[in-house]
């Protein structure tokens, strides 16, 4: 299974979301908050093309994107290959 890691920071409604989508489908991730480092903030943006919202997924070292990206690739049929890599 291919490594999950997702910038999240608290009380947000779409990281805790994302975040049980991904550990139903029995996935271990890496959470990263960037509320309590400001410059894992600016490395998320970087790595996400200038995404600035969170959460932002990464599975390996494709850019999933956030939740909605998430859920529509699970709507597709395409989350599970991607997450077997």
């Amino acid at each position: 299974m291919q490594s999950v890691e997702i910038y999240t920071s608290p009380f947000c409604g779409f990281c805790v979301a994302a975040k049980r989508l991904l550990k139903k489908k029995g996935v271990k991730l890496s959470e990263i908050d960037v509320a309590v480092d400001p410059s894992k903030r600016q490395e998320m943006m970087a790595r996400a093309h200038g995404g600035h919202t969170v959460p932002q997924i990464f599975v390996g070292d494709i850019h999933v994107g956030g939740c909605d990206e998430l859920y529509a690739l699970e709507r597709a049929g395409k989350l599970d290959a991607l997450l077997e890599g």
